[in-house]
């Protein structure tokens, strides 16, 4: 019987040994298909991550390359914006002589059309003075064909003069003869002699009356002549005056159409040089005053150099946050599993605004670096507790990330957390620290939730100084004397930790874990890598910004070329006024100086005929 026991027992035991070899076997073969899978999966990723570090090398080649375009484009930008000041500095030189050349063209456009004005009026007398002209033409031909008759009745009369002297010759010639023919044929009779007598009388009164008319015709002649002359001269004065009389009036329209010019340009001046001065908002929105481009001038201006010097800080504030970055050299992969979590915090951070103040790590900070292992070390699993303000607040938020389904979170609503006031005596302590005082934290509002992850833990920078104080030493008495006081009964073991993460509990258990604190630790150092790209996104961000208001150096340019243009119209429209309200009175002047032509005989009521006098015969 024990026999059959015996083998029984050993062939159980092979078939153990059997089903042990083929336990371990079955998990050889799995752990090697795993393992296999695991190293094409391992092959796969540094495939990708050679891909990537190609691809990452390529762009920072194309990075490199941006910003040697980048400064090449600046470079270019400060050209092109020197070349801007330049332009604008002689723009700016050049517009007094432009509006000083408008206004000339504008002076020489209204003496262009006072001179069209004089032209017309010029050619109006001229076509009357032709008409004149032709009139008096007429007059000369009369004249001329009047005197040529007074010529040839005066050739008529010196040859019936002639005529009287052959007559009287003749006459003698046949008294001659009849006294020859009365000697020869006849005797003197009475009748011959009463003829003699008779025919001698008449010879007598055509002499005397041949010389009377004779006489009185050169009289006339002369008295004639000098008519004419004066008729003439006083014919020319009367041109004259006329002309006179013209020019005059002329001159007087033309003084009055400057006056008229002269006040309406005054009054445009005045009205612009208020305006410019003023503004006229209301009526010419575009118009503004000198005093609003002044303004906007000096508002561009702070604004420009407030951007600028900021610009030049987050530059500076930048490259440092850069360095601190490059320094970091922090490879850290998000998976999609803390992505989640990361996003369901946002969603409820956005569902109970105020309310979710985020996880302790996010919200605290270890002063010093040299602290990172010891605080992870004592805020455990805490370290990702999300904090809450009440009970009702951790309970909404756990039920929406099961409705998610969302991995498990842990929750500190502060109004139920229960924790014991902070020893105040732990901190006289030397070589030790309070945990809670060796970490930065904010809002205030989570302190309570950091004393319950902290407690009155103590940090020291030795395993040897945290052993004593926990367990052992002169520290420990202390400890135990400062306990009694605060909490009688209580045992005397604080729990200390080391720089190293070594923690010393109450309960005498020591734990360790340098290499997975170490890992958990650098999620301090990922946080302030996550600050500082924060930080760079928003420093790029206002860079941007205050690009943009930089770029206004432009805008400031144009209004201060807009503002010097305005300066100088108004230094120029106040000397045109000054000019033109002083010509206005050397016209009003000139007016009043020059003579009436109402006093002028008209050309229509003077007494003196143009057609000159002819001596009736």
């Amino acid at each position: 019987m024990s026999n059959k026991l015996a083998e029984r027992y050993q062939r159980l035991k092979d078939e153990v040994v059997r089903a042990h070899v083929q336990l371990q076997l079955f998990k050889l073969y799995h752990n090697e298909s795993e393992i296999e899978k695991l190293n094409r999966e391992l092959a796969h990723r540094n495939k990708e991550i050679d891909k990537d570090r190609k691809r990452m090398d390529r762009v920072e080649e194309e990075l490199k390359d941006k910003k040697k375009e980048l400064g090449r484009m600046m470079r270019d930008q400060q050209t092109i914006e020197k070349e801007i000041k330049e332009k604008d500095a002689d723009l700016n030189q050049k517009r007094p002589l432009y509006i000083k050349a408008k206004e000339n063209t504008a002076h020489k456009i209204k003496k262009l059309e006072a001179a069209r004005k004089s032209l017309q009026n010029a050619q109006k007398c001229y076509k009357k003075r032709k008409g004149d002209m032709d009139e008096l033409d007429r007059e000369q031909g009369a004249v001329e064909m009047a005197r040529q008759e007074f010529e040839e009745r005066m050739e008529e009369e010196a040859q019936s003069q002639g005529q009287d002297l052959q007559l009287e010759e003749n006459q003698k010639f046949g008294e001659l003869w009849r006294r020859n023919w009365e000697e020869k044929h006849h005797p003197r009779d009475h009748r011959a002699a009463l003829l003699n007598l008779v025919f001698a009388e008449q010879v007598k009164a055509y002499h005397r009356l041949k010389e009377e008319a004779s006489k009185r015709a050169a009289t006339l002649a002369q008295e004639l002549e000098k008519f004419n002359r004066d008729q003439k001269a006083d014919q020319d004065r009367l041109d004259l005056e006329e002309r006179k009389k013209i020019e005059t009036e002329a001159k007087i329209k033309q003084k009055i159409r400057e006056i008229e010019e002269n006040q309406k340009r005054i009054e445009k001046l005045e009205d612009y040089i208020s305006t410019s001065r003023c503004g006229d908002l209301i009526h010419d929105p575009a118009r503004q005053s000198l005093d609003e481009q002044k303004r906007m001038e000096e508002e561009l201006t702070e604004e420009v150099e407030l951007a600028k010097r900021r610009i030049d800080e987050i530059n500076m504030e930048l490259n440092q946050v850069m360095e601190q970055l490059g320094d970091a050299r922090i490879d850290r992969q998000e998976n999609s599993r803390q992505q989640r979590k990361a996003e369901i915090l946002e969603s409820i951070k956005r569902l109970y605004p105020g309310s979710v103040y985020g996880r302790l790590i996010d919200l605290c900070q270890p002063t010093q670096k040299k602290f990172q292992i010891a605080v992870t070390k004592v805020l455990g699993k805490n370290m990702d507790a999300i904090i809450v303000d009440s009970e009702k607040t951790g309970r909404d938020c756990i039920q929406y990330i099961k409705e998610q389904r969302g991995e498990p979170e842990t929750f500190l609503p502060l109004d139920y957390l229960e924790v014991k006031p902070t020893d105040e005596k732990l901190r006289e302590l030397r070589g030790a620290k309070l945990v809670i005082d060796v970490i930065r934290y904010e809002p205030l509002q989570i302190k309570k939730a950091l004393q319950y992850a902290c407690g009155n833990a103590l940090v020291c920078e030795n395993v040897e100084d945290a052993r004593r104080i926990a367990f052992g030493g002169p520290y420990r008495h202390k400890v135990n004397s400062l306990s009694s006081e605060t909490a009688p009964g209580s045992s005397a073991r604080v729990l200390t930790v080391a720089l190293d993460g070594t923690l010393f509990q109450k309960s005498g258990v020591i734990s360790g874990g340098a290499s997975d604190l170490k890992a958990k630790a650098r999620r301090w150092d990922e946080k302030a890598v996550d600050k500082l790209k924060d930080r760079k996104e928003k420093l790029t961000d206002e860079l941007k910004e205050q690009m943009k208001a930089k770029r206004k150096e432009a805008e400031l340019r144009q209004v201060q070329s807009q503002a010097h243009g305005l300066q100088m119209r108004l230094k120029y429209s106040q000397s045109d006024l000054e000019q033109t309200k002083t010509r206005h009175l050397s016209l009003n002047m000139q007016v009043q100086v020059l003579p009436s032509a109402q006093h002028i005989p008209s050309r229509s009521g003077g007494s003196v005929s143009r057609a000159p006098l002819a001596c009736a015969s």
